[in-house]
Order: C-alpha cells, then sequence, then structure tokens
C-alpha cells in the first residue's frame, strides 16, 4: 500500500546578497521602495512540500504517491524524481504555465525576501484522489487552495486516514475552515509559530485542538518536537545534526519520518524520533533534497541518538 502525498512542487532560486538589506533599504523612503541587489550566487533547487516529502519518504524505502499540478517547464523536475524512483503517475502538467516557484534573496543576517509564484499549483484540484489506487495513508500538504479542500474531502469519503500540514498555507483560511479541516483529518502537524496561529483563529487550546484528532504534532525546532496523542504528551528530543547548513525542507523531512512510521503502524515515540532523525540529516545540506543517506546510515543515526539519549538519562541521574 502506498502513501500519497498531496501538495506543492516548486523550484527554489535561491540568491545570496552579499550584504544587509537594512543598509539599502532607506527607512523614510519605504514608501517609494526602489532598490536593486547584486547577487553574484545563485543555485536553484527542486523543492515543495510534496517533492521534499516524497523525496525522504523514498529514502526510507517508503511508497510515496505524489498527487500535484505542474507547469511545462517541469522537465528536469520529472527527470529527477524519475532518477530517484519516485511514482509520477498523478503529477498532472497544466498547459501554458509554470511549474510553482519560490524566489528568495538571503542577506548575511540570513534575512530573506521572498517572491512566490503559485503557477500550476493553483490548478491542484484538477487532481482527484478517487484516481489513486492502493493507498492507505495520506497528507494535505500545502497546495492550491481549492485543491486542498477538495483532496481533504475526498481522502475523508474515502476512509482514507490523513495528516492535516497547513503550513504556509495558514494564511488562505478563516478558523472556521480549519476546523473543518481538523474535524475530517486523523492527525494535524504544525510548528511552533504555526500553532500558535491555529489557535488564534480557531479559539482553541492546543489541549482543546488534540482532542478532536488522534495525534496532534507540534515541531519545536532545536528543542524537539511534542506529539499529543492517546490522552498523553510525547516530547520527542531534538537528534543532534552533523551540522547546520540549511533548514529548508526540515519540516517536511520530519514529517515524511512520521509518516512512514504511521504507514509501519508504529507507536508515537519511534515515529516521533525517527522523524526527528530525518530532519537532523537534512539540516545538514542546501535544500530541501540534496541529502542522500542510504537506509543503513538511517538506522545507524536513528539508533545513536537513542543510545545517546539513554546515556544523557542515566548521567543526569546519577
Amino acid at each position: 500500500m502506498h502513501t500519497l502525498i498531496c501538495g506543492s512542487l516548486a523550484y527554489d532560486t535561491i540568491m545570496v546578497f552579499q550584504d544587509q538589506f537594512k543598509n539599502h533599504i532607506l527607512p523614510d523612503k519605504i514608501h517609494a521602495l526602489s532598490v536593486s541587489f547584486y547577487v553574484p550566487e545563485m543555485r536553484r533547487e527542486f523543492g515543495g512540500t510534496a517533492g521534499n516529502i516524497a523525496y525522504n519518504m523514498q529514502l526510507l524505502d517508503g511508497k510515496p504517491l505524489i498527487m500535484a499540478t505542474v507547469g511545462e517547464d517541469f522537465v528536469s523536475y520529472m527527470q529527477w524524481l524519475d532518477t530517484h524512483g519516485i511514482d509520477n503517475t498523478y503529477i498532472k502538467t497544466i498547459a501554458n504555465t509554470f511549474t510553482a516557484q519560490a524566489f528568495i534573496t538571503t542577506d548575511t543576517d540570513d534575512n530573506q525576501i521572498t517572491a512566490f509564484h503559485p503557477g500550476a499549483m493553483s490548478e491542484a484540484h484538477q487532481n482527484s484522489v478517487k484516481d489513486a489506487k492502493e493507498v492507505s495513508l495520506a497528507i494535505i500538504a500545502p497546495d492550491g487552495r481549492d485543491g486542498m479542500f477538495q483532496h481533504a474531502r475526498e481522502c475523508f469519503e474515502a476512509g482514507i486516514p490523513f495528516l492535516f500540514d497547513p503550513g504556509q498555507g495558514l494564511p488562505m483560511f478563516n478558523g472556521e475552515e480549519l476546523l473543518h479541516f481538523i474535524d475530517m483529518a486523523d492527525y494535524l502537524a504544525v510548528n511552533d509559530y504555526e500553532s500558535q496561529i491555529i489557535q488564534d483563529k480557531t479559539g482553541l487550546t492546543l489541549e482543546e485542538l488534540a482532542q478532536k484528532v488522534k495525534a496532534l504534532i507540534v515541531t519545536l525546532g532545536s528543542a524537539g518536537s511534542q506529539i499529543y496523542a492517546d490522552g498523553q504528551r510525547f516530547d520527542i528530543p531534538c537528534v543532534k545534526a552533523e551540522s547546520i547548513v540549511d533548514p529548508t525542507g526540515c519540516g517536511d523531512a520530519y514529517r515524511a519520518g512520521l509518516l512512514f512510521g504511521l504507514s509501519k503502524g508504529w507507536d508515537w515515540v519511534t515515529c516521533g524520533r525517527l522523524a526527528s532523525t530525518m530532519g537532523a540529516i537534512k539540516i545538514a545540506s542546501r535544500g530541501g533534497q540534496n541529502h542522500k543517506p542510504t537506509r543503513e546510515e538511517i538506522e545507524q543515526i536513528y539508533t545513536q541518538a537513542l543510545v545517546n539519549e539513554t546515556l544523557a538519562a542515566h548521567s543526569g541521574q546519577s
């Protein structure tokens, strides 16, 4: 059986400005802003929530199926997916459109200015979950607004358990709409910042939101993550990364580990630890799909993190 990944596929163009934005933006002229940044360093990455999640699941020998809409410029990305054995059956090309694209300029303080073109992503509703075969689990990740509604409803009606991950799509929905998603979902995943937004919009506390789903997952960056499930809160420690290079796509890597564990029927602590391991592996490389650990290396990192945690616990008790 497969895990259906409903979300975006996008190109991320990242440019580095070797200075600070604040040195070139005049506060008293902000009403008539006209600036140009010289960016000698630039790279293009394969990204999007669906692409990143599927890539990480494939590293785990999972069975991800991407459901997304793309533009006519998707050729190189499709070749990348094919090279890594990721099923493209439900990737639909929309004529006369571009694939979703983010243009990100970063300064030396890691401040970012981003322009995002949704392109074909806005047509996500042209895909239907009803067409997907042998699916036992799904995720509704940031995508076109209409597509997210449709795919959540189709999963619910088909009895396919799904993880709702509103992410960057949160601004598109009001509190009532978010509650509608949550009422259909089996699981809800947000980061710390998003958890506050969803509480503000719905008027519910984390504990109240957790009662509406089988599990509420809140990622906390370097502080690890928390999983509210079975009337408990499981605190999942952060796995120490080999190096801190780029956080882009870490949340997607975490969700891939979580989904893989869910597909195997693992307990929440084990799912969380694998998810944390995948995030730590990803952060040590640039972009969302450039890390290349083998399945054996992932297992070694997972096991070593567990040993370190046990040793730290014993040390604290002595």
